[in-house]
This record gives structure tokens, C-alpha cells and sequence, in this order.
């Protein structure tokens, strides 16, 4: 009554007067767009065409096991995306309504796993044989605005995240989605309708809400419900939207591209250690150039990675870089092809290597010796171009040591090469020094040479280095009998003709070899 008066007296509107319309204004503008939950439709195996052979056998015991306790399951996701495609799934998911416990107590080795979403791993053999089929819990469609919502984020604010189900961060990213529900809720809340098809091996039935067979098909790749909202609630669905353009060769629907650009700084709010590993899936699919190439095509080759920011920069491209990075992703791609396991470490390197190089010949130009010099370097570059993430620590060694490998296949002499071929990384090194050759950063000599040394016995191993020391000898002559140009005398790898100091060979730190140790493939 009083705060009333005060406000006539003072001129002021009363609360809801002044308040009201602009109020309802916002209120309808906030409402978030409902995502359709779509129509169930039930496929027939006349109609979808799935080769039952290409179903893993680990993955429909799962999905067995689950229906003879008495719950819904089926193979989910990707796994019957690339079976509608007529392709062999390299994983297999299961989606259930039994919960993370339930679905543990019907395994033996089983278990629970993550936070943001709660899922279970069913883990089959040991060892290098061993498969993991990853079962999750049919999840409710939850619009961000009945959840919690923190200022922080996953690492800032835990305790807020402590014991909730459904939570956001300002963005409206969310942070946890642990709320169960039925299929067709789960099917909305998936991204794209291609990877929101369900499959039952045991009746051969594919369960599609939102037309994912026809689109798969046509080969689209289409947002359930509105992108915006989509984008908003995950980020990370921009870069898989051009992943799964990449590999797929699918072609992205208007609706779905549209936002992508103007949507891209809310990357900034995902932890890198997530981004990271997105970008690893982008390289390591087996189609690491389309993956690039749908990068710059959505405009994302700028500000997202920082590791592919020393790959996009115009400054510092130069054909021999764009050669060597460009054979480093052919060759990750072959092998990805052919089944054969890629490192994370090695292609890293491979997009890093340049800038490496750079530091290296700063270092050296300030007076620092060779090998610490090329340390330092391999120091800088690493921390500005990797960062803090998760399985910092192995990574840094792994691509240290194919760095700092180099140098030392220049050195064919005395009992170096005996030992370097022994180091556990060595393959590693040397292929990194094999596609370097193939750049034309240096003599396609030197790599055969070491190809052949590492497969020689003992006896063509001497001959070999007795051959390379006859070829040093040589080249030293030479270099004797030459008149002095005034050129520089090193500095850069693959430089060997260059003539250099007798205390720059005589020189070996005792920490040359630290960054081996310990070291696996």
C-alpha cells in the first residue's frame, strides 16, 4: 500500500501494469520449439534390405539377453544406419528400457560408465581381441527449459552437478540428460534421422520415427526437430554434421546447414578435451581430406581447432607443407581402409611438423644448440597447439619422440643406428621420416636405407653401416676440396650435405633419449 503510493507520488507505472505485456511478449518468445516425437513405422526385412550376416554376433546376444528378462532392445544408432547402407558397422550399440543397473545385473562383466550420460559397457574377450557393446537406457525428450540450469560448466561447477538428472548451462548445453522414457522419446532426442532407427535382429524389424531409411537412402543428413534448438542443446552436433557429411558422402538438408556458421562460437563453451577427441574422429574416419575439405566448406576451418589452425593458416602454407600434410592424411586413410590401427600421435605430428620445424630453426638462430633447441620447440608448439586435455601426458611423449627421432636417422655411423632401430617407437619414426622423403624434404636414399637396415639380420647390418660410413668419409672429402661459399651450414633436418661443426656431431645431451623411455606403440 504504502510502496504503492510512493510510486503514484513518484510517477512510477504499477508493477504488473508496466510489466505485463512485455512480460507475455517474452514468455511467448522463450518458448523453445517442440521437437516432433514422430510416427512409429515398422520395417520389414523385405523392405529395409539389412543383411542379417553383417550383424555381430556379441551385439544380438545383448540385445537376446535383454528380451528374455523381459525388456525392449535393439541394436541402435550408427550400427543400423551402416546396415540400411548394405556396410559392416565397426561398432554396435544397444538401446533398452532397462536401466544402467538392470541391464548390469544380466552380465557378468559389465559396467556402468559416465556421468553426462549414464551408459553401460558389456565387455566380451580380453585383451587386443576384446569388444565392448555399449547398452543405454531409452532417455526422455527434455526441453532445456525444465532443467537446472548452472552458471558453470562440467569442471566448475561439479557439486552443482552432483546427484542431478537434467541439467543445462547458460547456453542451454546440456550438461546431464539421465532421464528415462519410452522409444519414441529417445528417438526425438537423438540428432540426426539417419542414426534414430532401431533394429531387432531376432525379428528382422527396423523401428523408424522420423523417415531416417528414406533419408539414408537418398543420402541426406537431416536435424530432428528444429537445428537451432538442436545445436544449442549440444554443440559438438555441428561437428558431426560434418563428420558424418565427410564420411557418408551424404549431402547436408538446407534446414540442417543453415545455423552452422552463425551457431559455431558455441563451440567455445565445450571442453577442449571434447573438442579434441571430435577432431580425432574427423582424421581418423578414413576421410581425413573430405573432412577438411567439408570444414572449409561450412566455413569451420578457423577458430574451432587449434591444431588444424596451423593446417588452415594461409601465412604459413607453402607447397612442401601442403605436400607433406596432404600425403600424411592419404596414408591415414589407407590404413584406416585397410583395417590397420592409426595413432592420434602420428598424424599429429604429421599436421604439426612445419611449425616445429620453424621454432627449431628460431632456436637455433638465438644460439641454442641442436637438440635442445629442437626440445624447446617441440615444448612450444605442443603446448600452443594441444593444450590441457585428457591423455596429455602419453600423446606429448609419443609425438616428442617421433620429433626428436629425426635428427638421429641422419646419424648412420658408430652404434647409433643398433640402438635407434630397437627403440619402441621406432616404426613410428620412421614412417614419419618415410613420408617426409616422399615430400622431397629430403634424399629418398636415407629412407630406404633404414627400411632396409631394419629388416636386415646382423651380418647385412654391418655391411650396411660399413657402406654409410664409406659414404660419410666421402662426403667429407668432398666438403674439404669445396670452396667456401659463405652458405649457411644447417639447421633443418634433411639438410646432410650441409658441412657443420666437428662439435655439433661430438655433442649427444644426456637427456637425448628421455622422451624414448617408456615410450609404446
Amino acid at each position: 500500500m504504502i510502496k504503492s503510493l510512493i510510486d503514484k507520488i513518484l510517477g512510477k507505472k504499477p508493477p504488473r501494469q508496466r510489466s505485463a505485456a512485455p512480460a507475455a511478449k517474452t514468455a511467448k518468445a522463450a518458448k523453445p520449439p517442440r521437437i516432433p516425437v514422430g510416427k512409429r513405422v515398422d520395417v520389414p526385412a523385405s523392405e529395409h534390405g539389412i543383411d542379417p550376416e553383417l550383424v555381430d554376433e556379441r551385439a544380438r546376444r545383448v540385445v537376446e539377453t535383454l528380451q528374455d528378462a523381459g525388456y525392449e532392445a535393439y541394436i541402435v544408432g550408427g550400427a543400423v544406419r551402416d546396415l540400411i547402407l548394405g556396410m559392416r558397422p565397426k561398432d554396435f550399440d544397444v538401446a533398452t528400457n532397462a536401466t544402467p543397473e538392470q541391464v548390469k545385473a544380466l552380465f557378468r562383466r559389465a559396467f556402468i560408465i559416465g556421468r553426462r550420460f549414464r551408459i553401460v559397457h558389456v565387455v566380451y574377450g580380453r585383451g587386443r581381441e576384446h569388444e565392448v557393446i555399449e547398452v543405454s537406457t531409452f532417455r526422455a525428450y527434455m526441453d532445456a527449459t525444465a532443467a537446472e540450469q548452472v552458471e558453470g560448466n562440467e569442471k566448475t561447477s561439479k557439486k552443482e552437478l552432483a546427484d542431478k538428472s537434467l541439467v543445462v548451462d547458460a547456453s542451454g548445453r546440456v550438461l546431464r540428460d539421465n532421464v528415462w522414457g519410452p522409444q519414441d522419446q529417445d528417438a526425438a532426442r537423438r540428432d540426426f534421422t539417419i542414426n534414430a532407427m532401431y533394429y531387432d535382429p531376432r525379428t528382422g524389424v527396423v523401428v523408424d520415427y522420423h523417415g531416417g531409411i528414406k533419408d539414408a537412402k537418398k543420402r541426406v543428413l537431416r536435424m530432428i526437430g528444429v537445428p537451432e534448438v538442436r545445436y544449442r542443446e549440444d554443440p559438438v552436433r555441428i561437428i558431426r554434421v560434418v563428420r558424418f557429411a565427410a564420411k557418408l558422402g551424404f549431402e547436408i538438408e538446407p534446414r540442417t546447414r543453415e545455423p552452422i556458421q552463425a551457431m559455431a562460437d558455441l563451440l567455445a563453451n565445450v571442453p577442449q578435451s571434447r573438442l579434441f577427441d571430435e577432431m580425432i574422429k574427423l582424421l581418423q574416419t578414413g576421410h581425413a581430406t573430405a573432412s577438411l575439405n567439408e570444414l572449409r566448406k561450412q566455413g569451420l576451418d578457423r577458430g574451432v581447432f587449434p591444431v588444424l589452425d596451423a593446417v588452415f593458416d594461409e601465412a604459413r602454407r607453402h607447397p612442401g607443407r601442403d605436400h607433406f600434410v596432404q600425403l600424411a592424411l592419404n596414408d591415414t586413410d589407407r590404413r584406416v581402409g585397410e583395417g590397420k590401427p592409426v595413432a592420434p600421435s602420428f598424424l599429429l605430428a604429421c599436421l604439426l611438423w612445419h611449425d616445429v620445424l620453424e621454432h627449431w630453426k628460431r632456436n637455433q638462430a638465438q644460439g641454442e644448440p641442436p637438440f635442445p633447441a629442437l626440445q624447446s620447440a617441440t615444448d612450444a608448439v605442443f603446448n600452443a597447439r594441444i593444450g590441457d586435455i585428457s591423455g596429455r601426458g602419453k600423446l606429448a611423449a609419443d609425438m616428442r619422440e617421433i620429433w626428436t627421432m629425426q635428427p638421429r636417422f641422419e646419424r648412420r655411423v658408430g652404434n647409433g643406428p643398433l640402438t635407434l632401430v630397437e627403440q619402441p617407437r621406432f616404426r613410428a619414426g620412421f614412417d614419419f621420416l618415410r613420408l617426409r622423403a616422399q615430400a622431397g624434404e629430403l634424399d629418398m636414399e636415407l629412407a630406404t636405407w633404414w627400411e632396409d637396415f631394419s629388416l636386415a639380420d646382423d651380418h647385412e647390418r654391418r655391411r650396411l653401416l660399413d657402406e654409410a660410413r664409406q659414404q660419410e668419409v666421402q662426403r667429407r672429402q668432398t666438403r674439404a676440396s669445396a670452396p667456401d661459399t659463405g652458405g649457411e651450414g644447417g639447421g633443418e633436418v634433411g639438410g646432410g650435405d650441409a658441412p657443420r661443426k666437428r662439435r655439433r656431431r661430438r655433442r649427444k645431451p644426456a637427456g637425448d633419449r628421455t622422451p624414448q623411455d617408456g615410450a609404446s606403440e
